[in-house]
C-alpha cells in the first residue's frame, strides 16, 4: 500500500508573510536602540573641566612651586602715637573768665606762646597780697637789724631779737610762696615789684611747641582749674604703637624692621619703615595682646607730614628669613582668611580636569607670595600659575547651574 503525503500550509501564504513581519517587528522593538548614550558621572563641586582650546584662550599655564628665601613676618595693627612728653593739656591754674582766644585747631605754636587770656578778681588779690608781703618783709628786715644792734650793745632783750627773727623768716616765706603763685599764673613778680602796677588779666601759655589738637574755650566762658582748655601735640617724635597677639610675641625682638601702611591712604599709600625699640612685658587685659613700640625710620619730609597721631596702621614685623614654597600672585584666589589655587588632576580626551585647593598665604615679595597648602600636596603637583580667576569663574557658573 502506498501512502501519499501532501503538505499544505495551514494559512494562506499572504497571511503567513504578514504574521512573520509582525513577529520580526516585535522582536526588534524589545532590543535597546543602538544610538542610546550612557550618562556621564557628575563632576565634583570643587572640580571643573576645560578643553584644550578653552585653556589656550584663557591663558592658563601649569607648572610647579617656586622656592624662595622669603622674610617671615608677624602681622600687627596699631596707631601712630607720640611720647607722653610730646603731648600737653593746657588748663588754668586758677579759675577765671576767658577774655580772648588766640589760637585755632591745627595751628602751629611755639613754646611759651599765649593761647588765651583770662581775668578774675582773685588775680588782683594775689598781686595785692604779694606787694603787701614785700612791704612787711622790708619793715621786718629793718626791725631785725635794730634788734641785732641792741643785742650787741646789750641793751635789748633776747626775746625781742628772737621774735624779730621769727617774724622776718615767716614773712619772707609767705612772700616767696606768693611770688611762686604769680609765676604759675604767668606773671613776673619782679616786674610787679618794680612798677607796682597790678595786671587785670593773666596769659595762658603753651608749655610745649607743636600743633593745637583741640580747643574747648570761647570768650566769656568761665573755666575751672580741672578743665582742659587746649591740647597741643608735638609731632617731632612720631612712633608706632602696635598690638601683637600672644601666639606671635615670642618672635618679636628689639631692632627688627617693620613695614607699615596707613589704610586711610588707600592702595596708593606708600609703604613706610620703622624699627622696634620697646616690647611690652605684660598683657593688655581686654585683647590679651602685647604693646610694641617702634621708631619711624627717616622718610621724605612730604610723606612724614601726612602722618597724624592717632591714625590706624597695618604693619608687618619682619622676624627672619625662611625658604618657602611660592606662587605668582595670579595663581591665587583671595577669599577672606583663606585663599585658593587650582591643581590639574589629569588630562582626558574631553579636556583638562582641575580641582580647587585651599591654601594659606604668607609673605609677598616681587609679585610672588609664600603659600602653605592645607592638604598634603607633593612638590610634583601641577599647579595653575596663571588664569586661576577664569577657572574660578567657570567653577562658580557650574555651581550656580546645579542650584
Amino acid at each position: 500500500m502506498k501512502f501519499i503525503i501532501t503538505t499544505k500550509p495551514c494559512y494562506p501564504l499572504p497571511l503567513f508573510g504578514t504574521l512573520l513581519a509582525l513577529l520580526l517587528a516585535a522582536c526588534h522593538s524589545d532590543a535597546p536602540p543602538a544610538a542610546a548614550a550612557v550618562p556621564a558621572a557628575a563632576m565634583p563641586t570643587n572640580q571643573v573641566i576645560l578643553s584644550a582650546a578653552q585653556c589656550r584662550a584663557a591663558g592658563i599655564t601649569v607648572g610647579g612651586y617656586d622656592r624662595e628665601n622669603l622674610t617671615t613676618a608677624v602681622q600687627a595693627n596699631g596707631v601712630i602715637d607720640v611720647p607722653p612728653q610730646n603731648m600737653a593739656s593746657v588748663s588754668a591754674v586758677l579759675g577765671g573768665y576767658v577774655v580772648s582766644v588766640q589760637v585755632l585747631p591745627g595751628q602751629h605754636i611755639a613754646r611759651g606762646a599765649t593761647v588765651a587770656v583770662l581775668r578774675h578778681p582773685d588775680y588782683l588779690k594775689l598781686q595785692q597780697d604779694y606787694l603787701q608781703s614785700r612791704a612787711r618783709t622790708t619793715f621786718l628786715a629793718q626791725e631785725l637789724a635794730r634788734q641785732r644792734i641792741l643785742d650787741v650793745e646789750d641793751v635789748g632783750a633776747k626775746r625781742k631779737l628772737q621774735q624779730a627773727q621769727a617774724d622776718f623768716a615767716t614773712e619772707q616765706a609767705a612772700g616767696q610762696s606768693l611770688a611762686a603763685q604769680l609765676r604759675q599764673l604767668g606773671l613776673r613778680p619782679e616786674a610787679l615789684a618794680a612798677t607796682g602796677r597790678l595786671a587785670p588779666t593773666v596769659p595762658l601759655r603753651a608749655p610745649i611747641g607743636g600743633y593745637v589738637k583741640s580747643l574747648s574755650i570761647n570768650p566769656g566762658q568761665y573755666v575751672n582749674p580741672q578743665d582742659v582748655l587746649v591740647e597741643i601735640v608735638d609731632r617731632s617724635d612720631l612712633h608706632l604703637q602696635l598690638k601683637v597677639f600672644e601666639k606671635d610675641i615670642a618672635a618679636v625682638r628689639t631692632g627688627q624692621l617693620i613695614r607699615f601702611r596707613v589704610p586711610a591712604g588707600g592702595s596708593a599709600a606708600p609703604e613706610l619703615l620703622a624699627r622696634v625699640f620697646l616690647v611690652g612685658k605684660a598683657f593688655d587685659d581686654p585683647g590679651h595682646t602685647i604693646t610694641v613700640h617702634a621708631h619711624l625710620e627717616p622718610t621724605a619730609a612730604k610723606v612724614e607730614a601726612t602722618l597724624l597721631p592717632g591714625q590706624f596702621v597695618a604693619a608687618r614685623i619682619e622676624t627672619g628669613r625662611q625658604r618657602q614654597r611660592t606662587l605668582p600672585d595670579d595663581a591665587l584666589i583671595e577669599a577672606g582668611e583663606l585663599s585658593y589655587v587650582f591643581v590639574r588632576l589629569r588630562t582626558t580626551p574631553n579636556g583638562n580636569v582641575f580641582r580647587r585647593l585651599p591654601v594659606r598665604t604668607g609673605t609677598h615679595a616681587l609679585g610672588n607670595v609664600g603659600v602653605t597648602a592645607l592638604e598634603p600636596v607633593p612638590d610634583t603637583t601641577q599647579l595653575v600659575r596663571s588664569g586661576a580667576y577664569f577657572l574660578n569663574a567657570e567653577l562658580s557658573k557650574g555651581a550656580g547651574g546645579e542650584e
